[in-house]
């Protein structure tokens, strides 16, 4: 019996706005769409492999800096780190809020796991789901980083549950479904675009992986 799921933020929970359009009022004209947009993805890159180095408010704010100085030497112009924060906007995907609740009202753990800095839990909040969290389990918190399996397992002494009794969803196979079932709990990948197989039937289908696919957070209920 499922007692607990374990939720990605980022591309599950979590859409990001592209920062290069609030970005754009903020550097020269000259700077091309296309150098802006090369720049702010390399600096995403940087923060993914970086955010769990963002443990407190400042070796938080030290990532920034840095990620901010990335861009800047990119784009030959400075960009501040208050800049590049402001630039960077969330929102809910329109089927999280309902999963959530309707996970919530079943009686089930929500726990969310991502690779993120400890500013997760600020993030959720401004974006109101962690009203139905009864947890945040961060990369930066956990000193573990998915797809590594100590991130997972920091998840299941928060939930109070064992391995067996725990389902993680998330968007991406090689941290999301690898470091779930590497720590013994099953997997779901949510492909909102189509890129499994779960828009091609009501409960999703199984990939060529053996992990499970659903095309909305709604049909989460159907593999508890």
């Amino acid at each position: 019996m499922t007692r607990a799921v374990f939720l990605d933020a980022l591309g599950t929970l979590l859409e990001l706005e592209p920062p290069w359009v609030p970005l754009r009022s903020k550097v020269p004209a000259d700077v091309t769409e296309e150098a802006l947009v090369s720049a702010v993805r390399n600096e995403m890159d940087y923060y993914r492999e970086h955010a769990h180095e963002g443990r407190d408010v400042e070796s938080l704010a030290d990532l920034r800096e840095r990620c901010a100085a990335l861009i800047s030497r990119q784009l030959e112009f400075p960009v501040t780190a208050q800049e590049l924060l402001d630039s960077v906007r969330f929102d809910p995907y329109p089927d999280a809020v309902p999963a959530l609740a309707e996970l919530r009202d079943r009686g089930l753990s929500l726990v969310v796991v991502s690779n993120w800095d400890c500013s997760l839990e600020t993030v959720l909040d401004g974006c109101g789901l962690n009203r139905f969290l009864d947890g945040v389990v961060t990369s930066a918190g956990a000193g573990s980083r998915k797809p590594d399996p100590g991130i997972f397992r920091a998840a299941l002494e928060l939930a109070g549950c064992r391995a067996d009794e725990a389902l993680h969803v998330g968007d991406t196979p090689g941290e999301d479904a690898d470091g779930a079932r590497a720590a013994g709990i099953r997997a779901l990948i949510v492909a909102r675009d189509g890129g499994g197989d779960g828009d091609r039937a009501e409960g999703g289908a199984r990939s060529a992986d053996g992990v499970n696919r659903i095309a909305s957070l709604g049909q989460i209920v159907q593999h508890l």
